[in-house]
């Protein structure tokens, strides 16, 4: 997990730009795929949802055209990519993309994240503490989720992502240096 003073990367301004005229409708499919093998391999996450696994959640990555309303019913579970969250969420969640996948996966914190402002809530913050120690507890590896339908690709691709995030991470750190008054 990343120290509290951490920059959370923040995608590249170039590219959200070029992600906006995206049709949705193509991020429906892997989306789904993801949502399914996270249910298949970590179903105690949503047994420890209990009664929160039928709210919906808002993610809101402040840096990407667009948002997810994330529904975790055991069932079947959805992320939905949407232009402009709707306004009947029961949990709304707002930050860098960075920020978000990074709770997932354990390097940030959420409350540092919560607390440096990093990240906005808003809702039912029983349900969103649910799924927060749900999510921490599950310890989930959304990369290896992801690229292990890829077989053989699966390791170079998770090489060349950690890299670009390593990447991210600095150039964020020194736009943050460059913008220190002191």
């Amino acid at each position: 997990m990343q120290p509290a003073g951490s920059v959370v990367p923040q995608v590249p301004a170039p590219i959200a730009a070029a992600l906006r005229p995206l049709p949705l409708l193509l991020l429906r499919p892997p989306l789904a795929m993801l949502a399914v093998r996270i249910r298949d391999r970590h179903p105690e996450l949503f047994e420890r949802l209990g009664p929160h696994a039928a709210k919906r959640f808002g993610l809101d990555p402040t840096d990407l055209p667009f948002a997810f309303v994330l529904e975790p019913r055991p069932a079947a579970p959805s992320v939905t990519p949407v232009r402009q969250l709707p306004r009947d969420l029961d949990v709304r969640i707002a930050g860098p993309l960075g920020a978000l996948l990074g709770m997932v996966d354990g390097a940030f914190d959420g409350d540092a994240l919560f607390f440096s402002r990093s990240l906005q809530v808003e809702g039912d913050m029983e349900a969103l503490l649910a799924l927060r120690n749900a999510v921490d507890d599950a310890c989930i590896d959304l990369r290896r989720i992801a690229l292990s339908p890829l077989g053989p690709a699966a390791d170079p691709l998770d090489r060349a992502f950690r890299r670009v995030r390593a990447a991210a991470g600095r150039v964020a750190a020194h736009r943050t240096e460059s913008r220190s008054w002191n």
